[in-house]
């Protein structure tokens, strides 16, 4: 696949982890008075959690995909070692994208 399209998953993947972090901030002893005082914002924030976490995950398999890498490998070390082990794996599968192409031995 295209390292454009990889990179699109990647900046997605961003996207959805940088939400889902900020949701769960809300939940931090500054803002948690204010979230947990309106039902509709705590639904909202929970929401968000629910939706942003999988679809952060999603898109990150789909660059790891793209990327010809192992999806089970580094869906499941963002899952595991969550929110460090996701931007990690944001972090690493970018510097993997910058690598230059592997041409055979042979080739020149």
């Amino acid at each position: 696949m295209s390292k454009k399209s990889a990179q699109r998953a990647l900046f997605d993947s961003m996207l959805a982890l940088l939400a889902a972090c900020a949701a769960v901030a809300m939940f931090l002893p500054p803002m948690l008075q204010s979230t947990l005082a309106s039902v509709p914002r705590t639904v909202a924030t929970g929401l968000v959690i629910a939706l942003a976490l999988p679809l952060h995950w999603v898109f990150l398999g789909i660059a790891a995909l793209r990327l010809g890498r192992s999806v089970v490998g580094w869906v499941g070390l963002s899952v595991l070692l969550m929110p460090v082990g996701s931007a990690a794996a944001l972090i690493l599968l970018g510097w993997v994208m910058t690598e230059p192409e592997q041409q055979p031995a042979g080739a020149h």
